[in-house]
């Protein structure tokens, strides 16, 4: 395979032919003159405060490294297409599989989960398989390893089990004590320490590894019926590990080397491919399951719920610029879209706030707008925060629900709800979007208002309410009288007389207004 990688700048420079008449600038676009020595009061004299030169270079060089992930921080991604080959629109009304022959656009980030971004490629240890699907109902995450299970099934032992795999807090190195006094204590971790152990512990490379979804996500078709569902990708290039000798030696010799043979295999036109593949479970299977289906240390049997096929993953284009593009790809299984939902998979559950957290933490609070992340088109309610990179949805209202033209919601994307059923035989609420608006609103009013008030009291209230209620919109006023009204006939009404007498007054003040304005013309 041609080391393409190695090759990277002269490639540039002879696709771009860049004069030496193109001009460089400072960050305001201003052209620089010289680039190559800083403003001094004479030749060896001190740096002068006012060198807006150095001064554009190093405030931003301070500040040019976003802090590292906590975990997956070591990685490589490139982009593709995802492709529908087998229909199971009977499963889901997700758009991505609406129909055969389907592609989407989808980026991959690749990665080691806890070994720091400057490690090697080759040390035994996870690895991540992440997938970013940009549809047209907005993006889709699913945040996969290259083993079916994981070591813990409570979220709440997350931090302290990457701590046990981290540096100690004394020597700073990595200390096995650690590593096998937290797992020995957790004996569900014996499954993924097998996988972890074993030959796939260290894939060849990331081309070589299958990646699995490993949660069990709930899919919901277009008639409103949900199965439980995991995702399988499989390397098309075959299974391939590295011994632990080999390994060791690469730590050394190459240790870019699964980032450099991802690279060098797209750019020499070898793209690498998986297959996506399902198992299903009914609502029904799943409450009759001898093990919790929803525990991710353990797999559903093939013999049990087979593997289908459903698509392909094509990754054919590398990234331009490694921040911008897989620095800043972030992911989070709370990115979804219509026709899949979480089941009841409790690390799942805790992974939905953790992701958003630590990306909003890494990137900003607007980290969706950054374009790697960013979907075709959103209409949200969010506004400002560092960094607001778009047009911060100009002048459009910033609440909901509100009466003027801001984005609404639609009924055919609501979720249905559903109950879920445990092998326990636990009794479990339906799962819904209880709206609470037309709840009792109005009783406990009408008493304060008749019981509670004196009539002092309410006289201020009335007053008080229709002085700050005039200046709204008639209609809107109109809303406000109807609501009180609710509460006490007379609460609504006395409102609505204080109301007209100030309208009345308001026009009155016009009239003479326009009046006086026309006599002086």
């Amino acid at each position: 395979m041609l080391n393409k990688a190695a090759e990277q700048l002269k490639n540039y420079a002879e696709r771009e032919k860049r004069s030496i008449d193109d001009q460089l600038t400072l960050s305001n676009g201003c052209p620089v003159g010289q680039r190559l020595a800083s403003l001094t009061a004479g030749r060896g004299g001190p740096l002068l405060m006012r060198d807006i030169n150095y001064y554009d270079e190093i405030t931003h060089f301070d500040r040019e490294r976003a802090p590292e992930r906590v975990v997956h921080a070591r990685g490589a991604g490139a982009f593709g297409l995802f492709e529908v080959t087998h229909d199971i629109t009977k499963y889901t009304k997700m758009c991505i599989f609406e129909k055969i022959g389907k592609k989407t656009p989808m980026a991959a980030r690749f990665s080691m989960v806890t070994p720091e971004s400057g490690s090697a490629d080759t040390v035994r240890d996870p690895r991540g398989f992440a997938l970013k699907f940009y549809t047209e109902e907005g993006i889709w995450d699913l945040v996969c390893n290259n083993t079916p299970i994981f070591f813990i099934r409570d979220p709440i032992l997350f931090p302290s089990f990457i701590h046990s795999q981290k540096r100690n807090p004394a020597t700073h190195m990595k200390d096995p004590n650690m590593f096998w006094d937290f797992v020995t204590h957790r004996p569900e971790t014996v499954h993924q320490i097998t996988w972890l152990f074993g030959d796939r512990g260290i894939p060849d490379g990331y081309r070589h590894m299958n990646g699995y979804g490993g949660h069990a996500f709930k899919l919901i078709n277009a008639d409103g019926q949900a199965i439980y569902a995991k995702f399988h990708f499989h390397s098309q290039q075959g299974i391939k590990n590295l011994s632990s000798a080999l390994a060791m030696e690469l730590c050394g010799t190459e240790p870019n080397y699964a980032i450099k043979d991802l690279y060098n295999a797209i750019e020499n036109h070898d793209p690498p491919t998986w297959t996506l593949n399902m198992q299903v479970m009914t609502l029904e299977q799943a409450e009759a399951c001898p093990f919790n289906p929803f525990d991710i240390t353990k797999v559903w049997p093939h013999a049990d719920y087979p593997l289908f096929p459903v698509g392909k993953i094509v990754l054919n284009t590398n990234p331009t610029n490694y921040f911008a593009e897989v620095e800043q790809l972030a992911f989070s299984p709370h990115r979804l879209i219509p026709g899949i939902d979480v089941s009841p998979d409790k690390m799942l559950q805790g992974r939905l706030i953790s992701y958003d957290d630590t990306q909003r933490h890494r990137l900003g609070a607007n980290y969706m707008q950054i374009p790697v992340n960013c979907p075709y088109k959103t209409r949200t309610y969010h506004r400002d925060g560092l960094p607001c990179v778009c047009d911060n949805y100009r002048d459009a209202p910033n609440y909901f629900p509100n009466s003027f033209c801001g984005p609404r919601q639609h009924a055919k994307y609501a979720e249905p709800g559903h109950v879920e059923k445990l092998n326990e035989g636990q009794t479990h609420l339906v799962s819904s979007r209880y709206d609470s608006r037309d709840d009792d609103n109005f009783t406990q009013c009408g008493i304060f208002w008749r019981d509670v008030l004196t009539e002092e009291e309410r006289v201020r209230l009335i007053q008080n309410m229709s002085n700050h209620l005039k200046d709204a919109e008639e209609w809107i006023q109109e809303k406000a009288v109807h609501n009180f009204a609710q509460c006490d006939a007379g609460y609504g009404r006395r409102l609505r007389d204080a109301l007209d007498q100030l309208n009345k007054e308001a026009f009155e003040l016009k009239r003479v207004q326009f009046s006086r304005d026309v006599s002086e013309l």
